[in-house]
């Protein structure tokens, strides 16, 4: 008996199993008061809203106005699909030939050559060695294309030259002059270009309006005329506009993929475009910051790896949020959302990064200008804040890991 009221009076007298006991206790208890808890208090410090408070209306599809949608590999590709660009060749579509076209106020010049023996231009030269030879060409002066698109060709009267090629007005002329000249061949060259040109601005060293010439100059040509881009290739899209059509690519597309590089046209307006995208990444990822990307743009996989990646020992897999102002088009608002003057919608994507299959869908995600990605903290995270925050509060002078060692 004596013995054990010893035993009792020594674990009684040992201040450090008591200290430890109260700590275990203590702990005990509040992981039963928590246990019941479906989210931690609010006052506690936090990066933002936990993956229970972002799906807490779920059942009414809307949390203050905002769209809640869970990412599935058909709606990452319908938003892939409805982001991509357009190219060029299939918007500009070309028959591959020369798009130079005379106009009014180009000045050309026009050359005849007869077949001897010449019976309308040439003219006969003695000469005491070679004996009597005959001149077979005739270069006329050079004229300008009168504002109704014509010019004059003696024997040949007014020639419609506006919106052709300088072969298809040769062929004109020849035929004018058969029968009245011998086996005549015609040769019509550009000596000034004022009309067929093409317009290059943007992010170019210098904007300048580049002549086109009959050898048919391309997309390329025009930037390398404007003596290149300002910024780095990849961040720079292309702007091609023709008549009623504007169409946009990444530069580095248009440089990879030879069938961009088109023909162009007489008043085509070529325009580089920097484009700084960017997007935000906040919460339990490796690093929170602002990352640009490049103008082709990147997927929800490639966003997630530059940022870090989720924080092993803080990230919840299952809370991966994309905030976004989405086209209200592609989101089955019906009406009962919020719209912005540009017709766009509040909207979260959530992805379940626990499912094996998300991360194919990540590949196909497509990320825009301006999305804010949130990764939730983990409730086991957030609960051993709460806890440290406790124990500090209860024993100011002693840390949770020196008791449990003592």
């Amino acid at each position: 008996m004596q013995k054990h009221v010893k035993n009792y009076r020594g674990f009684g007298m040992n201040k450090k199993n008591q200290k430890f006991n109260w700590i275990r206790l203590s702990c005990l208890g509040l992981m039963l008061a928590l246990s019941g808890c479906a989210t931690l208090p609010d006052w506690l410090s936090a990066s933002g809203p936990s993956r229970e408070q972002v799906q807490e209306k779920r059942d009414t599809g809307r949390i203050e106005g905002i769209h809640l949608i869970d990412v599935n590999d058909a709606l990452a590709r319908k938003l892939a699909q409805s982001k991509k660009l357009g190219q060029f060749s299939d918007a500009f579509p070309s028959n591959g030939t020369n798009n130079y076209l005379i106009g009014p106020g180009d000045i050309i010049e026009v050359s005849v050559w007869e077949a001897p023996p010449a019976m309308l231009f040439g003219a006969v030269v003695l000469d005491p060695k070679a004996g009597p030879t005959t001149t077979r060409v005739v270069t006329f002066p050079e004229q300008m294309v009168t504002p109704d698109g014509t010019i004059t060709m003696p024997f040949a009267g007014r020639v419609p030259v506006k919106g052709r090629t300088t072969q298809e007005i040769e062929a004109d002329i020849v035929k004018r002059l058969t029968g009245k000249a011998n086996q005549p061949q015609v040769l019509v060259r550009v000596i000034k270009n004022n009309t067929s040109n093409v317009t290059v601005v943007g992010e170019v060293s210098n904007s300048t309006l580049m002549p086109l010439s009959p050898k048919g100059e391309r997309l390329l040509d025009a930037l390398a005329a404007g003596g290149g881009v300002k910024q780095p290739i990849n961040r720079v899209a292309v702007q091609l506009s023709r008549d009623n059509v504007t169409a946009t690519m990444p530069l580095d597309l248009v440089i990879r993929d030879p069938r961009q590089n088109i023909l162009l046209k007489p008043g085509d307006v070529v325009t580089a475009l920097f484009q700084p995208q960017s997007f935000s990444v906040l919460g339990a990822t490796g690093k929170n910051e602002e990352i640009p990307f490049e103008a082709q743009g990147i997927s929800l996989a490639q966003a997630l790896a530059r940022s870090g990646g989720l924080n092993d020992s803080r990230a919840d897999a299952r809370g991966v949020f994309v905030f976004r102002f989405e086209d209200a088009k592609l989101v089955d608002a019906k009406g009962q959302f919020p719209k912005s003057t540009d017709g766009t919608v509040p909207v979260v994507y959530q992805i379940d990064l626990r499912d094996p299959a998300s991360l194919f869908v990540t590949q196909n995600f497509p990320v825009q200008n301006r999305d804010v990605i949130y990764v939730a903290n983990s409730p086991e995270a957030e609960f051993n804040k709460f806890l440290r925050l406790v124990v500090s509060v209860a024993m100011p002078s002693v840390t949770i890991n020196r008791a449990l060692s003592n």
